[in-house]
């Protein structure tokens, strides 16, 4: 009877450890299914991404596209000596203006000139003194235009400050 009951006990101990070995398999072969499905879905995410990224920027490389095409053009003229000194002034203040347009199109505007000086929106590189009163703290000279974007400054407007001349003590 012993030997009955540990001949019971082997086939049991077989019996469960071959349901180990299946589940154990079914549970590679699931994490297998499971890594693959992750795999595609990362892969179409970074293709889904990428397109997202070239459609959001097709635009503005397009506008990019039509000025070069408007600079080249401008070169080939000066290239050719086809235009006079004032219509190369005027073309190349085209060139300024569509440029700036450009910006507009993507919500980037310059900022108002002013003639007090404001830290938020000037940063002074130069100063130079004067003797009126009235005069402190006044842009002389702009020297880098500023632009900001859906009222978020981009880039501060460089400036040359005035500022009041300190007498010297007796």
């Amino acid at each position: 009877m012993a030997q009955s009951d540990a001949t019971d006990n082997l086939r049991r101990l077989a019996s469960e450890f071959g349901e180990l070995r299946k589940l154990v398999n079914d549970r590679i072969i699931n994490d297998q299914v499971r890594e693959k499905a992750f795999d595609q879905l990362y892969e179409e995410l970074k293709q889904y991404k990428d397109d997202f990224l070239f459609q959001a920027e097709k635009p503005l490389l397009l506008d990019l596209l039509l000025f070069y095409d408007s600079l080249n053009w401008f070169q080939e003229s000066l290239v050719k000596q086809e235009m006079s000194p004032d219509v190369i002034a005027d073309s190349f203040q085209y060139l300024i203006d569509e440029f700036i347009e450009l910006l507009y199109r993507r919500d980037v505007t310059p900022i108002e000139q002013t003639e007090a000086f404001d830290r938020k929106v000037h940063k002074a590189v130069k100063v130079v003194e004067v003797d009126d009163v009235e005069q402190d703290y006044q842009i002389n000279q702009v020297l880098k235009r500023g632009f900001a974007r859906a009222d978020r400054l981009l880039r501060p407007e460089e400036v040359v400050l005035t500022r009041v001349r300190k007498k010297k003590g007796p």
